[in-house]
């Protein structure tokens, strides 16, 4: 059983999954291996050697830059910065936003000793002042870690004449108010705008 606690072991490190959920995926592996488990583990071998931190963004691709900094459809005016990788195949996933991104590869945190030098600050920084950024778009969490990384960020980006804009916070489609917090409510009334 070594081989089978150790792909549990590691599979049960995964976000989402604990030892039951883990043990439940291998025995499926198991049961498809042929169609499933080894073309995963070909995957998983091959994204481990090819994938890599784009030099110029922080996203994670097969070739340096990524596809979404070597896109010349996208407008290279406004960059949007993000927290993590999952955050820019999220804003991708709904195709609302057609700029470039900058990946911080974390938030400020104090707690967990999370400083700026942690971070991929100094490259947004460098960024910033090419002259066709006109607009950074501050993508964090509404967080207390998401509030203090946007406010160090603006800080450090004052002076360089971009327009330094966040996402709005407030009522999500499909929202009733009667089961909003009242932090929601109140960003949903500062962020009003006209109709």
């Amino acid at each position: 059983m070594d081989e089978l606690d150790r792909v549990m072991h590691y599979l049960a490190k995964l976000p989402g999954l604990g030892p039951r959920s883990a043990r439940r995926a291998v025995l499926h592996l198991l049961r498809k291996r042929e169609t499933l488990m080894r073309p995963l583990a070909d995957a998983l071998g091959d994204a481990a050697e090819a994938v890599t931190d784009c030099s110029v963004c922080g996203n994670l691709d097969a070739s340096d830059p990524c596809h979404i900094c070597r896109d010349e459809q996208r407008d290279g005016a406004v960059v949007c910065v993000v927290e993590d990788v999952g955050d820019v195949w999220a804003l991708e996933r709904a195709a609302a936003f057609s700029g470039r991104y900058h990946v911080l590869g974390g938030l400020l945190s104090a707690l967990d000793g999370v400083g700026p030098e942690d971070l991929n600050i100094e490259t947004l920084v460098t960024r910033a002042r090419a002259p066709e950024v006109k607009e950074i778009i501050l993508a964090m969490d509404a967080t207390v870690d998401g509030q203090t990384t946007a406010h160090y960020i603006s800080d450090r980006l004052a002076g360089t004449g971009i327009s330094i804009t966040r996402l709005a916070r407030g009522v999500p489609v499909g929202g009733e108010l009667d089961y909003l917090d009242d932090g929601t409510l109140t960003q949903a009334l500062k962020a009003r705008r006209e109709v």
